[in-house]
């Protein structure tokens, strides 16, 4: 029994060092990407409505 909790506690360790932390977005970079989403959906519809259109 001890040697699986030293093996789980090794495991948990290990598991803490190489896991990696994520880059944390900034708000401003947050309303950056919307912006571009926003324009790129306004670009879409207008491409539909020209398709239509002819």
């Amino acid at each position: 029994m001890k040697k699986l909790s030293y093996l789980f506690i090794a495991l948990f360790s290990l598991s803490l060092m190489t896991t990696s932390c994520r880059e944390q977005k900034t708000t401003e970079d947050k309303i950056e990407g919307a912006v571009d989403d926003v324009g790129d959906a306004i670009d879409d519809a207008a491409d539909d409505v020209e398709d239509a259109v002819d």
